[in-house]
């Protein structure tokens, strides 16, 4: 069985030789794909089929990109929207990703460089999903809830695990407490920000992590992990 079993892309592209070349390329990959020739088709298809990830042309006839994105975004928020266009301007780019666009990508483009900006949504958005992820001297197992560490697994209660996860699938990337708080407690989380202080000491105690050279803190900043 492929990792991607089970994970449900959607296209949609008024393009009907761009629609049949991409399904038959995902669907070799594993994914489970339906097709959409324009946006109104795409929304109705959308509540039944439940899409991790949706690969959204911006210029269609009728509805186009832009509006299917904006109302995805607000039906829909867990799911990740890379859009296709054959305009590569920056205005276009800018509003795309404003709207609510997890990533961009400019016509025409290679089937491996789209393979792989789907499965960056997924590691990022949907970790479990794929099952194991390797990052570096991690590997984080989605299903069972399980992250090692250079072939140790480690004890983690449940947020430390998704803390980490956090941080790890984000590696090289700064983040911020309220971004972590947002994320791991909710945006309603009504305690302290130095909770965030206090899982960070516990994981790098579990990490053997005395000088902070796995998980860095970046003073008024946040915090990054670097895989070392």
């Amino acid at each position: 069985m492929k990792a991607t079993q089970g994970i449900r892309l959607m296209l949609v592209d008024d393009e009907p030789h761009i629609l049949q070349f991409l399904e038959l390329g995902l669907m070799n990959e594993g994914f489970e794909v339906r097709t959409a020739s324009d946006g109104l088709d795409a929304i109705g298809m959308v509540a039944d089929f439940k899409p991790h990830v949706v690969i959204l042309d911006v210029m269609m006839p009728g509805m186009d990109g832009f509006e299917v994105c904006r109302y995805l975004r607000a039906e829909e928020t867990e799911i990740s929207i890379i859009m296709l266009t054959a305009k590569d301007e920056v205005d276009d780019r800018v509003t795309g990703l404003s709207i609510g666009a997890d990533d961009y990508m400019v016509k025409p483009f290679s089937f491996e460089e789209l393979l792989a900006r789907i499965q960056a949504r997924l590691r990022n958005q949907f970790p479990g999903l794929l099952g194991e992820v390797r990052c570096g001297p991690f590997r984080i197992d989605g299903r069972r809830k399980e992250i090692c560490h250079k072939d140790q697994v480690l004890e983690l209660s449940p947020t430390e695990y998704e803390l980490l996860q956090y941080l790890v699938i984000n590696h090289g990337l700064v983040l911020s407490k309220p971004m972590i708080l947002d994320k791991i407690w909710g945006y309603d989380f009504g305690g302290e920000e130095n909770i965030v202080e206090v899982y960070i000491r516990s994981l790098r105690e579990k990490l053997g992590d005395k000088e902070h050279r796995i998980i860095r803190t970046l003073r008024g900043v946040g915090y990054r992990v670097d895989l070392i």
